[in-house]
Formats: C-alpha cells, structure tokens, sequence
C-alpha cells in the first residue's frame, strides 16, 4: 500500500485528505509542523508529500527546500490556497502544485500519476 504525507496545519484538511485518500486506497500519515513532517519521512519514508505553503509560522517553502535535499526524487505536491506561489521559483522544486478546492478530483488524479510514474523503471 502506497504511502502519503500529508503536511498542513490545518487539521480539518489533514483529516479530510485522510479519508479520501484511505477511500483511495492509500494510507495516510500526517504533520502540522516542519519537524513534524521531516521525523515522518526519517521514520518511514513515504511515496509521495502533499504540502501546504502556510504552516502556521512556518513556510512549507522550507520545508519542500530540506525534503528535496534529503530525497531528490521524492513525488512532492503543493497543495496551497495561494495560487501566487506557483511563481516563486522555489516552488518549482515540487513535481505539482494545485490550488486547494472543495473538489479533490485534480489532487488524486495527480497523486495517482506521480505515483505511477515513480513505479516505472527508469530508462
């Protein structure tokens, strides 16, 4: 069973993502915080972050700058409210980036093929 990280503060939004990820098929493992985050991935590496941008007093910019020094090829989604971060050349470190919504059809449909492009072997 495949693995995801959610990361945000909001923990409304780390329990929804839960279900409807479990609902998916995948288990989920969640964090508020940078250190949070950064101890589950040292815990037990998994397949694949959702982020947020906004932790509370942290930035997930930083933390998406520690995870991909760490494991370069970790799938890594920002999920945020903010859509002017998609500008911010940091964020281009992640593999996507969606705008939050009611509708979770686009993030699943991204998780599902980052995952299966992490599967394919490499050429």
């Amino acid at each position: 069973m495949e693995r995801i990280l959610i990361v945000d503060d909001e923990v409304n939004v780390r329990k929804l993502y839960s279900e409807e990820l479990a609902g998916e098929g995948y288990e989920t493992v969640s964090a508020a915080t940078i250190d949070e985050a950064i101890a589950s991935i040292d815990d037990e590496l998994p397949d694949l972050i959702i982020l947020d941008i906004k932790l509370k007093e942290e930035s997930g910019i930083d933390c998406l700058v520690q995870i991909v020094e760490r494991h370069k090829n970790l799938p890594i989604i920002i999920n945020s409210a903010y859509s002017v971060y998609k500008d911010n050349f940091q964020t281009w470190a992640a593999d996507a980036y969606i705008v939050k919504s009611m509708d979770l059809t686009e993030l699943k449909e991204t998780i599902k093929k980052l995952l299966s492009k992490k599967d394919q072997p490499k050429s």
